[in-house]
């Protein structure tokens, strides 16, 4: 049964550009421009009136838009949760601008270990996100760590709890690692059983829906369980909305300042129609979709991803800001 029937979250890619060369990720090779802010502006008034509540703006690396505080002013001032992602490379310079603007501030961190978390990055960052934890804290932004999860580091995951995350006061994000376009990869039933225990503990956060989907494994077209295209918009860095979703990205339409009249035309809600259905859908558990896909549609990964949802809604004090759409 289908709870929510309009787009929650927005995909916001700023740029594609990013100063990490990430191997379970290949954003970073696609050449990019910047979006600016006249088009953001024009854009969150579109995406207020869809029903949108949540906007993440992402990359790429989305601190090398030399304007992110001011889109994320406009943002905050049109009513929207916001949330970044960053490798913390250009946080320390950037923190006193951004102060107040990001409702969730997500570091990436996939080792406790300089040297590993280095290497998988392909750029010297770890001393950088370890700075970025001491300056957030010290400014009152309450930030989170981003700990991607593979075969190779799931043993890693108590010391990065007890030595980083613990001392700073920091929520610890579990983010399964999940395959596409050749890039990421999958986890055995081991690590999923890990995770599953991992999730219990206080300040960790695991959408057990993810786990649940990839014991199912993953979505599957004859009866789909992914929502992307009914439940989150995605803009490209040239104003482009991107269908099904970024990752499948079939078809591409300008935005042309008329966002709203664009995603209720016909030939994009023709394509909002195959969600989930389409032959490279089969076997996705991609969590950028299947987290809005589980909030909006009653079903067993409903009830699997409630608990967690609350538990880091209630850490994060964000269920406050969702009162109104309630």
């Amino acid at each position: 049964m289908r709870l929510v029937r309009h787009p929650v979250l927005c995909n916001y890619y700023v740029t594609y550009r990013c100063n990490a060369t990430c191997g379970f990720c290949d954003i970073w090779e696609k050449p990019s421009p910047y979006v600016t802010l006249d088009q953001v502006r024009a854009n969150l008034r579109d995406l207020r009136r869809l029903g949108v509540r949540v906007v993440d703006f992402t990359g790429g690396e989305p601190l090398l838009h030399r304007q992110l505080p001011e889109l994320l002013a406009e943002a905050k001032r049109q009513g929207f949760i916001t949330t970044i992602t960053t490798n913390g490379l250009l946080y320390p310079k950037q923190a006193e601008r951004l102060r107040g603007l990001v409702d969730m501030l997500h570091f990436s961190l996939d080792s406790p270990n300089a040297a590993e978390h280095d290497q998988g990055r392909g750029v010297r960052c770890f001393d950088k996100v370890m700075e970025s934890i001491a300056l957030a804290n010290s400014l009152g932004e309450r930030p989170d760590i981003l700990f991607t999860v593979f075969e190779h580091n799931i043993g890693q995951i108590e010391a990065m709890y007890e030595q980083i995350c613990r001392p700073n006061g920091l929520v610890l994000i579990l983010n399964p690692v999940f395959e596409y376009n050749g890039v990421g990869g999958t986890l055995p039933e081991s690590a999923l059983q890990t995770l599953t225990q991992w999730g219990n503990r206080p300040s960790v956060y695991l959408n057990d829906g993810f786990v649940q989907l990839r014991r199912d494994g993953g979505n599957h077209i004859n009866k789909p369980v992914c929502r992307a295209a009914s439940t989150t918009i995605v803009i490209s860095p040239q104003n482009e909305l991107v269908l099904p979703c970024y990752h499948l990205g079939l078809q591409t339409f300008p935005i042309n300042d008329q966002l709203h009249e664009l995603y209720r035309s016909a030939a994009v809600q023709q394509l909002v129609a195959l969600e989930g259905r389409l032959p490279a859908c089969e076997g996705c558990a991609i969590n950028c979709y299947m987290q809005p896909s589980f909030a909006v549609e009653l079903s067993k990964y409903w009830w699997k991803a409630l608990p967690s949802t609350l538990k880091y809604n209630r850490m994060k004090g964000t269920w406050k800001q969702l009162l109104p759409s309630l």
